[in-house]
């Protein structure tokens, strides 16, 4: 797998403050404007803003991709989300369109969405998009490097971002990501101002129509590796912000009530921007660096086993390293609220167990592989094999099934995830759009192919298993023609399952192969891992 370097990614273009901007994939660079202005507007008499029935077919294949792409999913905190009125949520940005995914599929109203320009245009993906009335949205970086004129992104901006605003006044969900673009950092960007602008321009619809006044919801996006297939994700939905009356000046509910686009007052922006950055912050990793997060991770396992308490889930992982971020984190001294990078934590307990988790991390393994008091690696757990060899010998059973209906789209998803110029990042938004778009082209084929195959061999299995399949509705061509198309109907959920049955044989290998990774841990490293941890155990409890 070869992604682009951030240094070689770096095509020297700034911004108005002189900073870098973001890389742009061949696709971004792609404008195409007549597309664009042609975009579908979303309509808000219906439970969905977009095509109710395709939104909906939409929703449920999602649905069964994530279950199938992560290992687990965890979400919290919906009990948050006021029903009454509309919600713009707010997340940091560092998994493509799996972040704006996991938002949506977990919230409890269905979404009006903006994106990327980019996504509405692309071949199969826009036909998707444009059934659900996504707006299409053109950042900074395609204006400055000559994407279109300035004129057309700031009709198509202000259209897209009135579109958005009118879908949360009426109560919708929405998200936007204060960041402006995706990145592979362990803390936040600086805040761009696009949500507040659109949340406050929804508040003034909302008053002008005698509606509740959204919220503004900041959301904690954890994902254990974020490029893995097959790892947990925990969406964390945060306490609402609400947007104040006294924020919403009756000058802007009269411009914007008239269909067009109207700047917010600019102390009303940057004060619902400091509220956001204030609060969403402490959501994200907010570490120095990656290391030094996975170095708090793996403290939170060796405290949670001194206490007889070791973390059960990914979101106990991350709220116990949140934990001792807090707890040893060093104020920043900067004035530059632009700069969000957190000081490096110089604790000598959390810099020991910086260097023991990356003893963990270069020999592919973490916390969780360490046994119950962290005295030496943890033993395989017999238990899971009945398990394990009923999922295999199912899966082995299916094999065929796989061969022909999802390996393709396995390897689609590994070529254009591995390919992309868009950088790691954007490595399992590819396998995603491959999983899901390879299920619509590729199953009716794969189910043609398949059913043609036990036709042509009906004989053959009449006389291995004394059944004619073709003959299930009776002997008439039309019996004969029913059974045909009612066995290619079934592939479908066949596929799904085996599917399904492959993500758990894969668990089944991930498990086999870190048994193995733990065997073959060099003597050396796993002397000076235990030497480590030894001491940070001694100091957790002369602490207490």
């Amino acid at each position: 797998m070869k992604h682009p370097d951030p240094e070689e990614m770096n095509d020297g273009v700034l911004d108005h403050r002189g900073e870098v901007l973001p890389y742009l994939s061949k696709s971004a660079k792609n404008m195409k404007m007549d597309m664009l202005l042609e975009t579908p507007l979303p309509t808000y008499e219906g439970e969905t803003p977009g095509s109710y029935f395709w939104t909906k077919v939409i929703y449920w294949i999602c649905h069964r991709i994530s279950k199938v792409q992560y290992r687990s999913i965890e979400a919290s905190g919906m009990e948050k989300i006021p029903r009454d009125r509309g919600s713009l949520c707010c997340a940091w940005h560092t998994n493509g369109i799996l972040d704006a995914l996991q938002i949506t599929l977990n919230h409890p109203e269905y979404f009006v969405l903006g994106a990327r320009h980019d996504l509405v245009t692309r071949p199969i993906l826009g036909w998707w998009t444009r059934k659900m009335a996504v707006q299409p949205v053109v950042r900074k970086a395609e204006l400055l490097r000559g994407g279109c004129t300035e004129e057309e992104a700031n009709f198509l901006n202000g259209r897209s971002l009135m579109t958005l605003a009118s879908g949360i006044s009426h109560g919708y969900g929405c998200v936007l990501f204060p960041e402006g673009t995706s990145h592979n950092n362990s803390y936040m960007l600086r805040f761009r101002t696009g949500p507040m602008r659109t949340v406050l321009a929804a508040s003034a619809l909302a008053k002008a129509s005698d509606k509740k006044l959204p919220v503004l919801i900041p959301m904690g996006l954890h994902f254990r590796t974020r490029e893995y297939f097959r790892t947990d994700v925990w969406v964390e939905y945060g306490d609402p912000i609400q947007v104040e009356d006294n924020d919403v000046p009756q000058n802007l509910v009269d411009a914007v009530s008239t269909g067009t686009w109207s700047e917010p007052p600019a102390d009303s922006v940057f004060k619902l921007r400091d509220k956001l950055r204030e609060d969403l912050v402490p959501l994200s990793p907010n570490a120095y660096s990656w290391e030094e997060y996975r170095g708090l991770l793996l403290l939170g396992h060796l405290n949670g086993r001194l206490e007889n308490n070791a973390p059960k889930s990914w979101r106990e992982e991350v709220e116990q390293a949140r934990f001792f971020r807090n707890k040893y984190s060093i104020e920043s001294k900067s004035t530059d609220i632009d700069n969000l990078q957190p000081e490096k934590i110089t604790d000598d307990l959390v810099s020991k167990s910086e260097k023991a988790a990356e003893l963990l991390h270069k020999n592919g393994l973490d916390g969780r592989d360490l046994n119950t008091n962290s005295t030496n690696l943890a033993k395989p757990k017999l238990s899971k094999l009945p398990f394990s060899a009923i999922r295999i010998s199912l899966f082995t059973l299916l094999l065929p099934v796989f061969l022909i209906s999802l390996l393709p789209q396995m390897i689609l998803g590994r070529v254009l995830g591995d390919s992309t110029d868009e950088g790691i990042d954007a490595r399992t938004s590819y396998q995603f759009l491959a999983a899901m778009f390879g299920s619509i082209i590729i199953w009716p084929l794969s189910s043609t192919l398949m059913v043609g195959i036990l036709y042509w061999q009906t004989g053959t299995i009449e006389n291995i298993l004394d059944i004619r399949w073709t003959e299930a509705f009776g002997t008439s061509e039309f019996s004969v023609a029913l059974s045909i198309c009612m066995l290619w109907l079934a592939m479908f959920p066949i596929s799904l399952i085996t599917g399904r049955l492959f993500s758990l044989v894969w668990d089944d290998y991930v498990d086999l192969r870190g048994y193995i990774r733990k065997i073959k841990l060099p003597k050396a490293d796993r002397k000076e891992l235990f030497q480590i941890i030894a001491e940070i155990k001694q100091d957790l409890s002369s602490s207490k």
